[in-house]
């Protein structure tokens, strides 16, 4: 026949893999039908991936490339407490041009009328800034700005600060023990996003406008940063001698160094932990999107059987059939991996505008061939690992169809070497997963987890099936056939409890997820945390400042303890930039600690191991260590940590180890040492005051304004305006989850249609035949929506169970958190199923029930 092509014998020679190709295009020239879902579930699974991890490149090279302006200088070097020594600051203007800012938090007050806040100071000197532009709103310069005018210092702040005071440019402030002149409010600030978390608004004086406050005395907490222009050609080899250098020749500075190629390190971390988790949501959705691949993949052969039963009694072998489809197949994905990566490519550069308003840094968009790769490989993986099977099984389509068709579509399982094939390509998806994860046991917990998530779910499909074929026939006939759908050979059962069970389990996480945190920070934390945290209150106020608060705050709890800030510099004679450590134990080797000492255990402290020293102890300096850090960082009692404060390095044996409650908000510390330890140290106290009935705003506002009349130099922090921040930065991360979680939503419901498309043949039968008998379009309606809503609601019940127990192990295990069930998320996911279900159900229902029963009685 002319443009046929003879199919080799089954036996003889394996006719050319280009054969099997041609016949492949020939076959697909009638279109996509059938297939749209299927290039849909991959393309969304691919973009998510690939954009996410575009992204977060996009913003890591957006630090890279602006790491001076964000740093403030091509170099730091910052330290706590103290100001550099005149060798250590020779040294450094030996080394390049210098500019040095102070920063601290303290209470902006209006004289007139009491009002005041909490800000976040920086002094500067004439140098600031080395890079960047520093603007303010009216075009002025920094400089005359500052500039004491009448004797009146001169600050520049952020408009919030103008608008919570009700201020306005050129009115006077009170700043510690000076007056200080609004002089214009700032518009831009080159170096903000080096400074981390703000709990109030910024406000810029001066180095002389900070002296006059008397803000800093001995042991404020104050954090004196110099910042160093270096010689221009300077390389990233020249700055890591230069920071050898200034260890080596300083090495009890106790100096915190950083350069422009990690000018934000805190930032980056956050980014490269939210895009490994989205990245994880974003493989979920391709998961999800893989049962529609497998649907999609089956009801095609599903059609093609009597093709594939002419291939073989025209000679063609297994093999041939399989070679035909599977290059169908990998075209059909290559040009869903396509389409997501077109999408992928669009993310970064629609997600900079948005980016800008939440991050003050600029997005380098552009197109990441490498993080596009990553989605291509997911995508082409995933698609093999599901197609693989239901292709298997098309190997052994017997050519005994063609006179006898067969609508069951029986089960079977396909040769050991298709099995194989798919275990493989499962494995490698798996391992790829874990390998270019940034941590091992989240990614090894997340791929054990879904791996037992689907064979649950696969069991459960059969259970289902099987309750369903053994339970009594009801009396009802709606209900009856509704059971028979459920457990007949070709039920749409695994499908639907598949492709809805993955995406709503992790949905419900989510949710659950959110939903603790929030009731944590809102309740729980709210009702446990003081009030008030006091700091920077000086050895000779201590006393005063007590009786104050006894007498302005009668019956409330007041809490205190010395307090100090160093680096660890060592553990155990090892230096702590040495030491690799699980991230549950490497914040503590991170910059500056907060630490303390106690003659006797702290009433909050439970110790898990060892014994507390004697009160009047002077041998050898102890120190207690925070138990979950200390196991995390593998110490052992008798271990030394050697801390540098103010300069000095000091060296103490660990004596014990102690349980601490951060979520309590109660003064805490991961070290606590013995008085001895720090004997002549200059220090400030911390001082919390938690009201028993909660205070309330009034109440905390008039303390605020007694004690910052008697006390200017203490800088009080308001719990709730603290927690308020934490909110707002919770907020945003949870649009960024919800997002990705509708992604997962979105490729649940394109496989849940995916399924019903795959089972419409047999509706088809279904629907015809027992019109025929006489049933009305009502009666079959109704007993599909049966069954599509006990399969949801069967779906949903598991899809709880499962996403709580995950939510559980999160919070609980990873987060170190509580864990409290919330029913009104399991209603929600309960409800999403069942509409789901039901209304997608129903409006396939609705187009089977319209055709014609003739043509299809004709061909039965």
């Amino acid at each position: 026949m002319h443009g046929v092509h003879p199919v080799p014998a089954a036996g003889g020679p394996q006719p050319p893999l280009s054969l099997a190709l041609r016949f492949a295009l020939r076959e697909m020239r009638g279109g996509l039908k059938g297939f749209y879902i299927f290039i849909a579930c991959i393309a969304l699974g691919v973009a998510a991936i690939s954009g996410v991890a575009s992204v977060s490149r996009a913003l890591v090279e957006g630090i890279s490339a602006e790491g001076t302006t964000i740093l403030g200088g091509d170099m730091s070097f910052r330290l706590i407490h103290r100001t550099a020594d005149d060798a250590e600051l020779a040294w450094l203007r030996e080394t390049g041009e210098v500019s040095r800012i102070a920063t601290l938090r303290a209470m902006a007050r209006v004289a007139a009328g009491g009002e005041q806040t909490l800000v976040e100071l920086k002094a500067v000197d004439g140098a600031f800034p080395l890079y960047g532009e520093m603007r303010l709103a009216d075009g002025e310069a920094l400089e005359t700005a500052l500039a004491p005018r009448d004797g009146i210092h001169g600050a520049v702040v952020e408009p919030e600060l103008l608008v919570r005071l009700g201020l306005e440019k050129g009115d006077t402030i009170s700043l510690g023990r000076a007056t200080i002149r609004i002089a214009g409010t700032i518009a831009a600030e080159p170096d903000r996003l080096s400074d981390g978390i703000n709990f109030g608004p910024r406000m810029i004086v001066s180095d002389a406008g900070l002296a006059e406050t008397e803000l800093v005395q001995p042991g404020s907490l104050v954090r004196w940063i110099y910042r160093l222009r270096l010689p221009a050609g300077t390389t990233a080899t020249d700055i890591e001698r230069i920071e050898a250098q200034a260890n080596e020749r300083f090495p009890l500075a106790g100096w915190r160094v950083q350069s422009r190629a990690n000018a934000a390190p805190g930032l980056q971390r956050n980014i490269g932990r939210l895009a490994q988790f989205l990245t994880l949501v974003g493989l979920t959705a391709l998961v999800v999107g893989g049962v529609g691949v497998a649907n999609a993949v089956r009801a095609y052969l599903d059609a093609k059987r009597p093709v594939i039963a002419t291939f073989r009694c025209l000679g063609a072998d297994g093999d041939f059939v399989f070679r035909v489809y599977l290059f169908q197949i990998l075209c059909l994905a290559g040009l869903g991996i396509a389409a997501g990566l077109v999408l992928g490519m669009a993310i970064p550069f629609a997600a900079a505008s948005f980016l800008a308003a939440v991050i003050p840094v600029n997005a380098v968009a552009a197109i990441y061939p490498a993080e596009l790769g990553l989605g291509v490989v997911y995508g082409g993986l995933t698609a093999l690992a599901f197609a693989l099977w239901p292709l298997g099984r098309a190997h052994d389509v017997a050519p005994s169809l063609l006179f006898r068709d067969d609508v069951s579509a029986a089960r079977r399982m396909p040769r050991l070497r298709y099995v194989l094939a798919t275990l493989v390509a499962v494995s490698a998806l798996a391992g790829l997963a874990v390998v270019l994860s940034g941590d091992l046991r989240i990614s090894l917990t997340y791929v054990g987890a879904t791996i037992l998530v689907f064979l649950l779910l696969m069991l459960i499909a059969r259970l289902i099936m099987l309750v369903a074929r053994r339970l009594p026939a009801p009396r009802g006939a709606e209900l009856r056939l509704a059971l028979a759908n459920i457990h007949r050979p070709g039920a749409l059962t695994p499908s639907v409890v598949l492709s809805l069970g993955l995406g709503l389990s992790l949905l419900v996480a989510l949710a659950l997820i959110d939903g603790n945190l929030r009731r944590e920070l809102a309740t729980t934390i709210t009702a446990e945390a003081p009030s008030f945290f006091f700091l920077d209150v000086q050895q000779g106020e201590r006393e005063a400042f007590d009786a104050l608060l006894a007498r302005e705050a009668p019956g409330a709890k007041i809490d205190g303890a010395p307090m100090l800030r160093g680096r660890i510099s060592a553990v155990n004679g090892v230096p702590s930039d040495q030491i690799v450590a699980s991230e549950g134990g490497a914040w503590v080797l991170r910059g500056d600690r907060g630490i303390t000492y106690a003659a006797t255990k702290p009433d909050n402290a439970v110790l898990t191991e060892g014994t507390w020293w004697d009160e009047d102890h002077s041998g050898t300096p102890l120190v207690s260590f925070e138990a979950d850090a200390a196991g995390d960082l593998g110490l052992k009692l008798g271990d030394t940590i050697t801390v540098n404060v103010l300069g000095r390095e000091l060296t103490a044996t660990i004596a014990n180890f102690r349980r601490v409650e951060w979520e309590s908000l109660a003064i805490n510390f991961v070290m606590v040492f013995s008085p001895n330890t720090f004997a002549g140290a200059p220090h400030t106290h911390l001082r919390t005051l938690t009201y028993a009935d909660g205070g309330g705003d009034a109440r905390e506002f008039a303390l605020l304004k007694t004690l910052s009349a008697q006390f200017p130099t203490v800088t009080a922090v308001r719990v709730k305006d603290a927690i308020e921040q934490v909110n707002s930065l919770v907020e945003q991360l949870a649009w960024a989850i919800r997002a990705a979680a509708s992604v997962t939503l979105i490729a649940s419901v394109l496989v849940l249609g995916g399924a019903l498309a795959a089972g419409h043949r047999h509706r088809v039968y279904d629907a015809v035949i027992l019109k025929t008998l006489g049933a009305t379009r009502a009666r079959l309606i109704k007993s599909f929506a049966l069954e599509y809503a006990m399969l949801g609601l069967v779906t949903a019940t598991f899809a709880v169970i499962a996403g709580t127990l995950a939510a559980s192990f999160v919070l609980v295990e990873i987060m170190d958190a509580s864990f409290t069930f919330l029913p009104a998320t399991a209603i929600g996911a309960a409800l999403a199923a069942l509409v789901l279900t039901v209304g997608f159900g129903l409006i396939g229902t609705w187009q089977v029930l319209g055709r014609k029963p003739a043509p299809v009685l004709r061909n039965l």
